[in-house]
């Protein structure tokens, strides 16, 4: 399937006047990227790029930088330097709103359900983004034919629903978006194999359809759904390829060892 192209007019929108447009980019690039809080620096000179349609995934201990890889390529944190890419537009310090609307989806850790809502009011909650794109009942049959799981339960509260079941949600919760990118932040913690298994695979189907996927995790089996992987380690990304290239995956893992 060919991939899923970011809306043109927001990315448009939120661009440099003088970046043009490369048909043949990454659709995430960055470049010499440095993030910090306060002034406390997180991520060290990160260069990146993820292909249209594939499935990266981020692999590092506690600490390592991979939840504010994310934020820099959601729009949630601005850069302190460098610069981020989507299909060639430079899209540096653009808003979440801004990247959201043009296709753009983080699903942070915690998975972010709202408990007391049912399990369709939570897939409805994010339709807005895409409005212009499609129907709401079209984008609901979408989430329900990948968890059809879900869609016997539709009426039930959030809140009820096992650990799974809440992670299908907040993925059902994506797809309503039309997205063009999934940015997952530990899709796996807390899960049981089968279920991560299961959702992995509706991870993969979905590339498949060209939605490309950045997974961060600390789960090294992700490698086995991914196109490529990264190795993070104190904010630093010390080895990247193909997840038969990576060589001694667990050291690096585990230690961060160069």
């Amino acid at each position: 399937m060919p991939r899923r192209q970011l809306v043109a007019t927001p990315l448009a929108d939120c661009a440099a006047e003088t970046e043009a447009e490369a048909p043949d980019a990454p659709i995430i690039e960055l470049r010499g990227i440095r993030a910090a809080y306060g002034g406390i620096e997180a991520l060290h000179d990160i260069d990146l790029a993820v292909a249209g349609g594939s499935i990266l995934a981020v692999l590092g201990p506690n600490g390592a930088g991979k939840t504010t890889l994310l934020k820099v390529m959601s729009g949630a944190l601005r850069p302190s330097r460098g610069s981020v890419l989507m299909e060639g537009h430079d899209v540096t310090g653009s808003s979440v709103d801004k990247l959201s609307r043009a296709g753009v989806c983080l699903i942070p850790e915690g998975r972010g359900v709202f408990p007391n809502l049912s399990v369709r009011e939570n897939i409805l909650m994010d339709t807005y983004a895409c409005a212009q794109r499609a129907t709401t009942a079209h984008l609901e049959e979408v989430a329900y034919a990948r968890f059809p799981h879900l869609g016997t339960r539709h009426h039930q509260l959030a809140g009820t629903l096992s650990g799974g079941e809440q992670q299908m949600l907040a993925l059902a919760r994506a797809l309503t978006t039309d997205p063009a990118v999934i940015l997952l932040d530990e899709l796996s913690m807390g899960l049981a194999p089968t279920i991560v298994a299961e959702l992995f695979d509706v991870v993969r189907g979905l590339a498949a359809d060209g939605v490309t996927t950045v997974i961060v995790e600390q789960f090294a089996g992700v490698t086995a759904f991914a196109d490529r992987v990264a190795v993070m380690a104190h904010g630093r990304v010390i080895t990247q390829g193909r997840p038969d290239e990576i060589g001694d995956l667990a050291a690096a893992y585990l230690g961060g060892r160069t």
